[in-house]
């Protein structure tokens, strides 16, 4: 086969296997623990409150699938862990934040999944090694909500 019609199948099939390949894993924000909390944004910025709810009732965050809170329009919402009404009064941003990206952090024997952390972790499934649950932007917006909740 001649050499310049080689290099367009060449490229196909290059272009083919990559877009068959898993999509690679974000790369982590760094942050700073500083007590029970990560004070600083993981974005820089402030997140979203409404995308930040819409995120907390959407089963594929599993945060309702635990936890209960002021959602009257989910029918099934969780028991396992704190209803989140109040959680703005109980907690401070940074401490959401933390709590969010690592509770295992604050409670090595916690069922709460670590949603921003992808070393150390165990019985992960294969489809989540090396990916974090949430983005850092996710994890901005439902922080955002979450201190909304103060009563």
């Amino acid at each position: 086969m001649p050499l310049a019609r080689l290099a367009p199948i060449t490229l196909l099939a290059a272009a083919l296997f990559a877009a068959c390949a898993p999509a690679s894993a974000e790369e982590l924000r760094p942050y700073t623990v500083v007590g029970d909390a990560i004070p600083a944004s993981l974005t820089g910025t402030k997140g979203d409150a409404t995308r930040g709810r819409a995120s907390i009732v959407e089963r594929s965050s599993t945060c309702i699938l635990c936890h209960s809170g002021p959602f009257p329009e989910q029918a099934f919402q969780g028991d396992l862990a704190p209803n989140l009404a109040g959680s703005g009064g109980r907690w401070s941003e940074g401490q959401l934040r933390l709590r969010l990206v690592d509770a295992a952090h604050l409670n090595a024997a916690t069922i709460m999944p670590s949603y921003y952390r992808v070393d150390g972790l165990t019985r992960v499934g294969a489809s989540w090694r090396g990916k974090p649950i949430l983005s850092a932007e996710q994890i901005e917006d439902i922080v955002a909500y979450l201190v909304t909740l103060r009563n």
